[in-house]
Order: structure tokens, then C-alpha cells, then sequence
């Protein structure tokens, strides 16, 4: 039935006058809660179904979104979107893949939990996770934690000869909790979980257990002189400095030339004997993707190869920008044109032990956390102020604060080590990383 709709409405488009149309439907229902000092504070349920409409006249292209599904609204919906088409300079890039290049077979990626969670089960959830975090002495107070689910059907038709839909299941759980006094100084951290099925969420009770450690050992940081000194992010931190790597190698930042890695390619980027992999037919992948937001096949890719760099993440513009062959990385909502984006990013694990990588270090830093972003893309520049814990003697001691790290991401990138503890937990994830010689920014 959806398929039908959104080819009717492809059609519709090409009778009155695009040379070239795609509609997107996405139809989403989500359910939270939210839980605090032992209340329920929020209950919300949502359902929206939003369809996006691109049309192309020549090189002119426009994209219109609505909700209405009426004849007289998708009528509506067409003619403007062609009257936008009209309007707008021409984009030698823009179109729609070559029937040639579009996705005829999907993997069976198991995205769609079928058990819908009610509304007490997520809220018992919730209070269970909040309570046992509040349980652990030296917890004051309570952010609350929240509990969601979600399922997103996505269903996309082109009159290049595309038709497809499949559905995404989403679930989660965190708690944030505070700990000490006014007086003494108070500390807050969090601890999270998601999973494509809720079944392989994290408990509440490790999730309590989790954000309460976190906050506890945070209490009375003391500060630290300015040095350079080797530097430990953990995987939450680290998956930072992947993402960042994954922006510097999209690849409309690099046919803009707006990324500092926009003359790198085939070189060495990072140590060698590192790999970063785009996966998006990981079964159950938090960022699994059947085909990606332009009809193309999409499969596991090596971005970087022993620390070289051998492809950009790109979609079909950026590729014709570039006079390459698009990498089926386009994602697109309703309401934009196509772009390109990571699915399952990540750097593969190390062979040392995180307590192996600190073991050698006579004074460092290990960060938890990282506050603002202070990242400049086109130059590599890298500011920002972290906190996390000092480290003396291969032995993490107290915990630090107001604290910046600086360096350019050319030199970082080139000296990451990583440990051997990667785990899948975001979509975009990284094991234990060491960086020797930033700057820290103290007193």
C-alpha cells in the first residue's frame, strides 16, 4: 500500500512535468518516559508519518515534505515542489543513480524487533535503573533516567525503477545521577544503553550500578600544571575522535574543500596497521541500513587500510563532484536533499589491554569526558576541555578537571594506539585510545 502511494505520487510528478522524481515515506511511532527522584515525570507517545517529495527538471532540483496523504494534499505536494524546481539555479550534480546502479537484493539485517513494550515496562525500567544508582552512598541527587522505543519504517520509490521499504526498531535506557554537597563540590555522570531489540539492552540495575560509579569518582577533582604528557580516552570519549575522522572524510566537506584531510588520500593517515570499517549490514547494527537513502547497495567497506586512507564517504553528488563511484553512504530525511553519512563506523581493537596501555606511563591523562568542540575542520586545530583522572606510575589515582587538551588532528590521528576493547554500543564506536605528547591546558 505505501509503495503503491509513493509510485502514484512519483508518477504524478513525471505527468506534470519532472524529467526525474523520488518520494520518501517515513512513518515513525516512539514511546518515553521519564523518571525522577522516584516520580514519573513524563510519559510520551508519538506517531507521524512524513512523506518527501524530490523532483528534478533538468539539472534543477526541490524537495517538499508534507504529513497529508489526501489526494488534494499530495496534489499539492507535487505542485509545489515542481514550482521550486523551476525557481532554483541548476546543480550539474544533482539526479537521481542510473537504473544500473540500484539495489535489486537486501540482506535480512533482523532491524525489527516485533514486541512493542507497554508503557509500565518501560517506566518500571526507568525506576529501576534510578533507584539503584540512588542507592549507592554518596548519590545526593538525580537528573532521572529515561526509557524509549521506537520503530521507523522507511519506504522509498524513484522513477528510476527503485521500490523498496523496511522497518528499524530502536530501544534505550540511561540515568544520570549527582553525587556530594554544595559545600564539598558536587559531580554528575551518566551511564547509557541501546540496542536495535530491546531484549539486548544492558539492565537497568548495570545501568544504575554504572552512572552512580561514574559520578562517585568524580568527587573532588583536583587541578592540574600545564604539561604534555600521554593522554588515554576511553571508548565513550574515544568514539569522539572516529566521528570527527568519519567528517574530515565526507565527502561533500572534501569537494568543498573544507576538510584537512581533503589532500590525503592514499596516504597514511594513522599508525600503520590500523583499520577504520564502515559496516551497515551488521545484523542488528544500531546504524544497519538495507540500502541507503538513494537506492544504492550498501556493503562493508575499509576506509582505512594499514593506516592508509583509500576511500571517502560518499554519495552520489559527491561523487560526481569528485568523478568518483558513489560508496552508497546517501542518507536523507523528508525534507532534504541526500547526503552522505557513516552507518557502522568503527577502529579496530588493538592487542593490549587498557591496563597494559597505561601500565608504561609515568604521568598521564585519562579522559571521561570532553566539554564543547572546539575542532576546527579545515585546518585539524583540536581544542577542548575535558576531565577524567591523573595518572602516576601506570596506576589511574584522582580525578581532574578544568582541563583543556589541544593539538592538530594531522599529528593525533598519525599516533592513536588502541587497545583491545572495542565493543558495538553506538553506531559509531572505538576501543580504549593513547595519544603520547598532547598539551594540557591547566593551571
Amino acid at each position: 500500500m505505501t509503495l503503491d502511494l509513493l509510485a502514484d505520487l512519483v508518477s504524478r510528478a513525471q505527468r506534470m512535468g519532472a524529467d526525474a522524481a523520488d518520494a520518501l515515506l517515513v512513518d515513525r511511532t516512539a514511546v518515553s518516559v521519564g523518571w525522577r527522584m522516584g516520580r514519573l515525570e513524563r510519559l510520551e507517545r508519538s506517531e507521524s508519518g512524513d512523506i518527501g517529495l524530490r523532483v528534478l527538471i533538468g539539472q534543477r532540483q526541490a524537495t517538499v515534505s508534507s504529513s497529508d496523504r489526501s489526494p488534494q494534499g499530495l496534489a499539492e505536494l507535487t505542485e509545489r515542489a515542481l514550482a521550486m524546481a523551476k525557481a532554483v539555479p541548476e546543480d550539474p550534480f544533482a539526479g537521481l543513480a542510473d537504473p544500473d546502479q540500484i539495489a535489486t537484493v537486501f540482506a535480512d539485517l533482523d532491524l525489527d524487533d516485533p514486541v512493542e513494550p507497554d508503557a509500565p515496562s518501560l517506566i518500571e525500567a526507568a525506576a529501576r535503573a534510578e533507584d539503584r544508582a540512588r542507592g549507592h552512598a554518596g548519590i545526593t541527587n538525580s537528573d532521572g533516567a529515561d526509557a524509549g522505543w521506537a520503530r521507523s519504517t522507511v519506504t522509498l520509490a524513484a522513477s528510476n525503477g527503485f521500490a523498496h521499504s523496511y522497518s528499524v526498531t530502536g530501544s534505550s535506557l540511561s540515568v544520570c545521577v549527582l553525587g556530594g554537597t554544595g559545600a564539598d563540590g558536587m559531580e554528575r555522570d551518566h551511564a547509557f544503553t541501546s540496542a536495535v531489540y530491546r531484549g539486548d539492552l544492558r539492565t537497568p540495575e548495570d545501568i544504575g550500578d554504572e552512572a552512580a560509579s561514574r559520578t562517585l569518582r568524580r568527587l573532588c577533582p583536583r587541578k592540574v600544571k600545564t604539561c604534555k604528557v600521554p593522554v588515554i580516552f576511553e571508548p565513550r570519549v574515544a568514539r569522539g575522535l572516529i566521528g570527527t575522522l568519519a567528517g574530515a572524510i565526507n565527502g561533500t566537506a572534501v569537494a568543498r574543500g573544507t576538510s584537512f584531510l581533503k589532500d590525503k588520500m592514499d596516504q597514511a593517515i594513522l599508525a600503520p596497521g590500523l583499520r577504520v570499517i564502515d559496516d551497515p549490514l551488521r545484523r542488528r547494527g544500531l546504524r544497519s541500513r538495507p540500502s541507503d537513502g538513494e537506492g544504492l547497495a550498501t556493503r562493508p567497506l575499509v576506509l582505512i587500510e594499514d593506516g592508509v586512507l583509500r576511500s571517502w564517504l560518499l554519495d552520489l553528488r559527491s561523487a560526481r563532484q569528485l568523478g568518483l563511484a558513489p560508496t552508497g553512504h546517501g542518507v536523507r530525511g523528508t525534507g532534504g536533499a541526500p547526503g552522505p553519512s557513516p552507518s557502522n563506523l568503527y577502529l579496530e581493537a588493538g592487542p593490549v589491554t587498557p591496563a597494559e596501555m597505561i601500565g608504561d606511563i609515568a604521568e598521564g591523562l585519562f579522559v571521561t569526558d570532553l566539554i564543547g568542540s572546539g575542532i576546527n575542520m579545515v585546518t585539524g586545530d583540536y581544542s577542548r576541555g575535558a576531565a577524567g583522572f591523573w595518572i602516576s606510575d601506570g596506576q589511574i589515582t584522582h580525578p581532574v578537571s578544568e582541563i583543556t587538551i589541544a593539538g592538530n588532528l594531522i599529528d593525533m590521528l598519525r599516533h592513536i594506539a588502541p587497545a583491545n576493547d572495542l565493543t558495538f554500543l553506538h553506531g559509531i564506536d572505538s576501543p580504549t585510545l593513547r595519544l603520547d605528547g598532547l598539551t594540557i591546558a591547566g593551571r
